[in-house]
C-alpha cells in the first residue's frame, strides 16, 4: 500500500526505473492517476499555495495595523500551518497552557539576555478575538511602552507576535527608534518559534509557514545593534535599512527537539544577517549527538 499524506505538494510522485506515477487514494485502495487528474492536482497545489500566502499576507497586516512605527521601530511575526487541521475550538485553558509552554520552550532557546515579548503580555488571562485568543500588552504606562507586546493564538493554530523593538531603554534614556538590538530580534524569534510549537500540539499541525519583519516609517534608516567583544554596543558593521524585506521559512513544528532547535537558529541567523550582524549573541545550535555521527573506518 502507497501512503499518501495530506499536504498541498500534490500530486505526490513515485519514481521507479524510467516511470513515475502518482497515487491516489479510491476509497481503501489506492490507484493511479490519469494525466487529466494530475494536471487539475497541480493546479489545486498552485490554488493552495496562493491561498497559504495570502492568510500570511492577511496575518501579517493585521499584526502590523496601528503600530507607532513612526516613533519607534516594531517587529512583526506570524506563523500559519500549511495544511490547517481543523476540530474543537482551543477553550481558554488551552490557549493558557500553550503561552506558559511557550514562555517556558522560549528559554531553552534564548535566555533573558534582552526582553521576551511573551513576558510582556497577560499570558494568564488571554481574551477571545475573532476566532482567537489574544494576550494583550501588560506593559502599561509611558515608561513601559517601549516593551509593549502583543500576541494572538488563532483557532487554525496561527500564532502572531508583534512587539515594540526600537528605542529601548538603556542607562542614560532611551535609543532612538530606528535603533534595534540583535539580540530583542532573536528573543523574538525565539517566543515565535516556541509558540508555533506549542501551538501545533494543541491544534494537531505540523508543517508552518513563517514571516518576520521590522516596520519602521520614520526618516532615519533602521540600525541593528550587535555587541562588541568587551560587551559594548557595537553598530560598526551594521547596514543602514531603508526597508527591513520581511523574512520567510517553512518549519516543521512537529520534528525532533534538536532539529527544531537549529531552525530556530537559523532563522535568528537569517533575521539579524540582513543588518550586518553577522553573530548571533543568546541562540546557539544545539551540540550535535555524537553518538550518531558515523565512525571512520581504520585504515
Amino acid at each position: 500500500m502507497v501512503d499518501v499524506p495530506a499536504s498541498i505538494d500534490g500530486p505526490h510522485l513515485i519514481y521507479k526505473n524510467d516511470y513515475f506515477g502518482a497515487p491516489i487514494r479510491n476509497d481503501s485502495d489506492t490507484v493511479w492517476m490519469k494525466e487529466r487528474q494530475i494536471e487539475a492536482m497541480y493546479r489545486a497545489r498552485f490554488e493552495e499555495r496562493r491561498h497559504a500566502t495570502e492568510t500570511v499576507d492577511k496575518l501579517y497586516s493585521e499584526a502590523a495595523t496601528g503600530r507607532n512605527s513612526t516613533q519607534r521601530a516594531w517587529l512583526i511575526a506570524v506563523a500559519h500551518p500549511r495544511v490547517p487541521r481543523f476540530h474543537d475550538r482551543l477553550t481558554r485553558e488551552e490557549s493558557k497552557a500553550v503561552l506558559a509552554g511557550a514562555e517556558a520552550l522560549t528559554l531553552t532557546f534564548a535566555d533573558r539576555g534582552n526582553i521576551h515579548p511573551i513576558e510582556n503580555v497577560d499570558r494568564h488571562n488571554p481574551r477571545p478575538g475573532l476566532r482567537r485568543w489574544v494576550a494583550v500588552n501588560a506593559a502599561a504606562g509611558e515608561r513601559a511602552a517601549w516593551k509593549e507586546a502583543w500576541i494572538s493564538i488563532h483557532q487554525d493554530g496561527s500564532v502572531t507576535v508583534a512587539a515594540a523593538i526600537g528605542g529601548s531603554r538603556v542607562r542614560d534614556g532611551y535609543r532612538g527608534g530606528w535603533e534595534v538590538e540583535s539580540s530583542a530580534i532573536e528573543c523574538a524569534v525565539s517566543d515565535l518559534l516556541a509558540l508555533v510549537r506549542k501551538a501545533a500540539e494543541a491544534s494537531d499541525n505540523d508543517d508552518y509557514d513563517l514571516r518576520l519583519g521590522i516596520e519602521w516609517t520614520g526618516e532615519q534608516p533602521l540600525i541593528i545593534l550587535t555587541v562588541d567583544a568587551g560587551g559594548y554596543t557595537y553598530d560598526g558593521g551594521s547596514i543602514p535599512l531603508h526597508r527591513y524585506t520581511p523574512v520567510e521559512a517553512t518549519v516543521n513544528a512537529s520534528e525532533p527537539d534538536e532539529d527544531f532547535h537549529r531552525h530556530v537558529h537559523d532563522f535568528a541567523q537569517d533575521c539579524v544577517n540582513q543588518g550586518g550582524v553577522s553573530n548571533l549573541l543568546l541562540i546557539r545550535p544545539p551540540a550535535r549527538d555524537e553518538s550518531t555521527q558515523q565512525i571512520p573506518a581504520q585504515g
